[in-house]
């Protein structure tokens, strides 16, 4: 990391700590004090400032808004029992998020300011990192284009922020999920392996849909066949067939999850064969069908390790096994959060102490 960053700190006059009810915090509804903002303007990165949450001032011709140029990032800062707070893997979501800025033809973030804009902004909302067992403080990084004008072109100025969102867990439940077979998240040669915001907004109707059919979240499937999985619309998707960790492999199409290939680390380190390929709609049905296929389940920054209790194919719901059955993922999960909470020695060095 280069040297210190000159970072412009006005503090709230007003904290909303003592308001907050933190046994009640839904999932990016109840954010904390303060926020981290960088410009880009004449090719490089200035005025650099923690400042108060809240609504910031735009011209309604900002190119974000007409063409779309906007891309995220979800990481989670966790309260050690000794009082400390990590941050889960940061590198991995900076490396990722200038990927996502390339294929959006947007600026890179230079890797102190991203890292040292999260460190700023902890230091001053540390009392909003929770000391709950299964919470932690989520990490919103968001750059969106600024030029406040009309034309189809790249932008020449864009905003870089950072939000945090103190949260519980994602899921409650194992999920209800359905196979789409007629909707496409993502396409080759498209924006499918960014996290741009077009991705989610193309599947929110097919989601809703589904949410009628009572289900929570969708399978997506190629957009050719419909043949092959590729991810949730939350996180990536891990089975286990004859006791091996099987994943549909990154591509264009497949966004490449922090937690998957944590996950895909921690099964290898623990002697779990595992297996990064393309993975047919055909070899899940009949997997569950004769018994081979004996965990499912969802991998995400939000979602973590949840599990996956029902599937949803055309017309027919094909019920897994008991959750409280799961071995595999249930010690793979364990295992992923001692690491996070610091309960456990983080061998790999994944744990970035603010």
């Amino acid at each position: 990391m280069n040297e210190t960053l000159d970072i412009t700190v006005t503090k709230t006059e007003q904290t909303r700590l003592t308001v907050t009810d933190f046994s009640q915090l839904p999932f990016g509804k109840v954010f904390s004090d303060h926020m981290f903002i960088a410009e880009y303007e004449n090719g490089e990165w200035t005025n650099l400032q923690v400042l108060p949450y809240g609504p910031i001032l735009m011209s309604p011709a900002i190119s974000a808004l007409h063409y779309g140029q906007a891309i995220f990032e979800g990481m989670k800062a966790y309260r050690f029992a000794d009082g400390k707070v990590s941050v889960f893997r940061p590198e991995k979501n900076f490396e990722r998020f200038n990927k996502s800025a390339t294929r959006m033809a947007m600026p890179s973030i230079p890797q102190d300011i991203f890292m040292q804009g999260i460190a700023a902004l902890i230091e001053i909302d540390n009392k909003w990192v929770p000391s709950q067992d299964g919470y932690s403080l989520y990490i919103r990084p968001v750059m969106f284009a600024t030029d406040p004008y009309l034309g189809v072109k790249a932008s020449d100025k864009y905003t870089f922020a950072l939000l945090t969102t103190p949260t519980g867990p994602y899921y409650s439940k194992a999920l209800k999920v359905k196979i789409e077979t007629e909707f496409t998240r993502a396409d080759e040669g498209g924006v499918g392996y960014a996290k741009t915001a077009g991705n989610y907004a193309r599947s929110l109707y097919p989601f809703a849909e589904a949410q009628k059919e009572g289900f929570d979240q969708l399978i997506w499937t190629d957009a050719v066949s419909h043949e092959y999985i590729e991810e949730a619309g939350t996180a990536n998707l891990i089975f286990v067939i004859d006791g091996k960790l099987v994943t549909p492999s990154v591509r264009s199409t497949v966004l490449d999850g922090v937690t998957r290939d944590t996950i895909i680390k921690l099964a290898k380190n623990a002697g779990i064969e595992v297996e990064e390929r393309r993975v047919s709609v055909k070899e899940v049905i009949e997997g569950i069908e004769n018994g081979r296929l004996t965990d499912a389940f969802a991998a995400g920054t939000a979602a973590t390790v949840t599990p996956i209790g029902e599937i949803g194919y055309e017309g027919k719901v094909y019920t897994l096994t008991d959750p409280s059955t799961r071995t595999i993922s249930a010690g793979i999960a364990k295992t992923l959060n001692d690491i996070r909470y610091g309960l456990i020695p983080d061998e790999f060095g994944w744990n970035w102490i603010v």
